[in-house]
């Protein structure tokens, strides 16, 4: 069980490294301009330590015997928790109202679009570490 619970966290948390520099990384070579999207944040530790315990914790939901052998679908839906968590809490709550449109009208399909990647990469780490 323990590396169970190693492999869900540990791929939830290197997944969110990973949105975290993608959405840096838009912001820095100009995709968000291209897109519409204001939101560019700073690649600084404070931002990305939390993204990371917070991706860990959320995909601890790897650990629920669904779809086990659709690695890629799994990851894609277990990403739809911390997907819908953005854009109905914490964009809203930052002042950007619902779905995070106060960020840009691509804001949701950054949010889910990302959170797919992270999700896969999650799933896929957690699937080679519990084989």
């Amino acid at each position: 069980m323990i590396r169970k619970l190693s492999g869900a966290f540990t791929g939830g948390a290197l997944g969110a490294l990973l949105d975290s520099f993608n959405i840096w990384w838009m912001g820095v070579v100009g995709v968000s301009d291209i897109i519409g999207i204001t939101m560019k944040p700073e690649f600084a530790a404070p931002w990305v330590y939390k993204r990371m315990i917070w991706g860990g914790i959320w995909m601890l939901l790897l650990l629920l015997p669904i779809m086990k052998e659709r690695i890629v679908l799994r990851g894609m839906v277990f990403s739809l928790a911390p997907s819908a968590m953005m854009l109905f809490m914490v964009l809203p709550s930052m002042g950007k109202g619902m779905f995070g449109l106060g960020f840009g009208t691509m804001m949701p399909l950054v949010v889910i679009g990302l959170n797919f990647i992270y999700g896969i990469f999650a799933s896929y780490w957690y699937s080679k570490t519990i084989s």
